[in-house]
């Protein structure tokens, strides 16, 4: 009993501990291999639903058994960082961006974060080996985090909190030590299907639970590098830079309360920029805007290629 009181007790401290350091929830689940999981990725990339994403097909292994990440793994902690933002840019016709690229890149603040927790968590309960994670290796952090008690993953495929909804970024700890676990919870999404309905594109699958990220905006205006299909002309809802529109239409977002955190304010000329000004931006303003923001991944050729898209001047060549 001594022992499984001194496990509940370092999980309680671990949990205290990622709150200190912004994380709005943290759970714990049993490192175990997925086999449900494994089952319905293998189905997902069959069907193609990837698109181009091709590192999705490798390291199979590795997403579904987080022993092959981290060997002798017995724990993985799923933590919840907020990033929503109410506030929209002034210009209703300027193109969009979602907001959870409005600050800077969230890889740079929360690594570190994770690692002090690592570090604090060695500490308090000796040799523990393990790795961080922030969306930056194979690991299914939405079903870990479902697993953790964290949420569910809704009829969008995002993992919404009962009592927060889903603007928020996940990340990880795989380590060799045992904790208490939390137990999942149910799906709360009952008959609805307001995300389903509002997606311009059909990226959902009729029933939900099913995306197909070929038709996606996230991944037509950040993953995909070639040219936008023209099947998708008038289909974008004038996003430039991911999309929001399954967010904002979810129920449980009603929940939602703004972030605390000051790096995720967006600079104010991202706001206030209008139309015509994000049609003729420059390489140099593109620098300066999105300095250290997640936006950089589309680079200033890609999010030109968008607002060309959306204007109706993309040409079908790769350029």
């Amino acid at each position: 009993m001594a022992m499984a009181h001194s496990v509940i007790d370092l999980s309680r401290q671990l949990k205290d501990r990622a709150r200190e350091l912004g994380f709005a929830f943290t759970g714990i689940a049993r490192a175990a291999f997925m086999e449900e999981e494994a089952r319905r990725l293998e189905s997902w990339l069959e069907g193609g639903r990837h698109g181009r994403m091709s590192y999705m097909e490798r390291y199979f292994d590795k997403r579904v058994d987080p022993t092959k990440l981290v060997p002798g793994a017995k724990s993985v902690v799923s933590l919840m960082y907020n990033y929503h933002n109410p506030e929209k840019q002034r210009d209703p016709q300027a193109p969009k961006i979602s907001q959870y690229a409005y600050g800077k890149d969230y890889h740079y603040l929360l690594k570190p974060k994770l690692k002090t927790l690592l570090q604090e968590l060695q500490h308090m309960a000796g040799e523990v080996n393990g790795r961080v994670f922030v969306d930056s290796a194979p690991v299914l952090e939405r079903d870990w985090a479902r697993r953790s008690g964290l949420g569910w993953v809704g009829k969008n495929t995002l993992l919404i909190h009962p009592r927060a909804g889903s603007y928020f970024f996940l990340a990880e700890l795989i380590i060799d030590l045992e904790l208490a676990y939390d137990a999942p919870i149910k799906d709360y999404c009952g008959t609805c299907t307001r995300c389903i309905e509002a997606c311009p594109t059909d990226a959902i699958s009729p029933q939900g639970y099913v995306l197909d990220a070929s038709r996606c905006i996230s991944y037509l205006t950040i993953e995909l590098k070639t040219a936008i299909p023209e099947a998708f002309a008038g289909k974008m809802d004038n996003w430039m830079f991911g999309c929001d529109i399954c967010q904002e239409v979810c129920p449980w977002n009603r929940f939602a309360r703004r972030h605390e955190e000051p790096a995720f304010a967006p600079p104010p000329e991202l706001l206030d920029m209008r139309r015509h000004e994000w049609e003729e931006l420059t390489e140099e303003v593109f620098r300066k805007v999105f300095r250290g923001s997640a936006v950089k991944r589309a680079k200033y050729k890609g999010l030109m290629r968008n607002i060309r898209f959306l204007k109706g001047r993309e040409t079908r060549s790769n350029d």
